[in-house]
């Protein structure tokens, strides 16, 4: 069910227009209200993701209606034709997300792009690091506002459990003068785990000397921001910044992911495995490398066609995926031949494990359309590396794959 959006604006034809734009660009069903009485209805009903608001209503000409909305626990975003600098502030004060002037179809476009931001938003964890209750709380209401889930603690020791203990932080705001440790030595703590394209420290202090600032960006914060800041600055920091780290992951999973199923590329897993390798060193734990084969591919797509046959690869890297701990490695080396590592494991739980996944794809049927569905089966090669460099580990699984299918297919051969 669609996430809604209230509109409440006098100008029918404004209103219409703000409407159908966001209706074309995002997933949101839109009720518009053309006065405080009627967005009263509307709020009556229904909870919003966000709500717009004219500030000036013919029965709320003093800007009532956004009183009224954030009483009922809604966001807001104010919209008003007014840019006197001291009325903006004003409106500014109160726990709205934004203040957008009515100018023009420019002004919608940045309101549909500020609505997508905290649609993305949700998907984000900042943790707030700050001595001061009072700044950390501050903090705290906007972050929630705009809808980041926030974890706020006092100093940096606690920082850095937290950032142990949860993998789910994209974003950390720490201030500089902080007792224990300050914030300059927390950003260089958390730089020996976390390089800049996985996670983003913003610098918050009141210190006006720049020479601070530098050493921050040169520690590692991706920017600064001092205090006290205006909430329109600190949301655009934020946002950014958040953005900056998204860019950087697209380009990142673009580089490292199979195009069609998203699993690891044949180049990553190599790299991946290399480091893994390197880290464990020398009589480090034991893995099982498995070659993957979907049986009779090629009737498969000579039947179905090859927008099938790309479902079916899809489906099983699906299976693959989902029957794997996050600690192994799978990933798509072409076609349809997949490669599975499976970590600090032995012989037999690596064969368990196989031919759990063999008989799942055995039992599992593709539905094309109501009344057609397909079957296919896999055939498994498998190891468990010794002494060898990967690549001669992954060759002998190949080998037991060759075996696997020459003995009929559909079946695990480890060797």
């Amino acid at each position: 069910m669609s996430q809604r959006i209230l509109i409440v604006e006098d100008n029918k034809t404004l209103a219409k227009l703000i409407s159908k734009k966001i209706e074309t660009a995002l997933d949101f069903k839109v009720d518009v209200a053309y006065s405080l009485s009627e967005a009263k209805l509307f709020l009556k009903m229904y909870q919003y993701f966000i709500t717009l608001l004219d500030i000036n209503l013919p029965d709320a000409p003093n800007g009532e209606i956004v009183d009224y909305v954030l009483s009922k626990g809604n966001r807001a975003i104010v919209l008003s034709a007014n840019i006197d600098k001291d009325f903006r502030q004003t409106v500014l004060k109160k726990n709205i997300i934004d203040y957008v002037n009515k100018g023009g179809v420019n002004d919608i476009n940045y309101i549909i792009q500020t609505i997508n931001r905290l649609q993305k938003n949700q998907n984000h964890t900042v943790l707030v690091v700050d001595d001061s209750i009072v700044f950390r709380k501050q903090m705290q209401n906007l972050l929630d506002n705009m809808y980041f889930k926030v974890i706020s603690v006092a100093h940096g020791e606690e920082a850095l459990s937290i950032l142990n203990t949860h993998n789910d932080i994209n974003l950390v705001l720490t201030d500089y003068h902080m007792p224990v440790m300050d914030g300059l030595e927390l950003t260089y703590e958390i730089r020996k785990d976390h390089n800049k394209n996985e996670l983003a420290i913003l610098a918050v202090s009141s210190n006006k000397d720049n020479e601070v600032n530098a050493i921050f960006l040169k520690t590692g914060a991706n920017d600064f921001i001092t205090k006290p800041f205006s909430k329109e600055e600190f949301s655009c920091r934020i946002n950014n910044t958040i953005e900056a780290l998204e860019n950087i992951q697209i380009v990142t999973n673009h580089a490292n992911r199979d195009y069609l199923t998203g699993l690891y590329n044949r180049r990553f897993f190599f790299e991946t495995m290399h480091e893994y390798q390197d880290e464990m060193g020398e009589g480090g734990e034991k893995f099982a490398v498995a070659m993957i084969n979907i049986d009779h591919f090629k009737k498969i797509n000579d039947t179905y066609g090859h927008d099938i046959g790309d479902k079916i690869i899809i489906a099983l890297s699906e299976i693959l995926r989902s029957s794997t701990s996050h600690r192994d490695i799978v990933a798509r080396f072409g076609g349809e031949e997949f490669c599975m590592v499976l970590k600090n494991i032995n012989r037999y739980s690596a064969l368990d494990i196989l031919e759990r996944i063999r008989q799942e794809i055995e039992h599992f049927s593709y539905q094309i359309d109501k009344n057609n569905f397909i079957k296919f089966t896999i055939s498994i090669g498998a190891t468990l590396h010794e002494d060898e460099n990967l690549e001669d580990t992954i060759g002998n699984a190949d080998m037991m794959l060759y075996k696997a299918k020459n003995a009929g297919r559909n079946q695990v051969v480890f060797a």
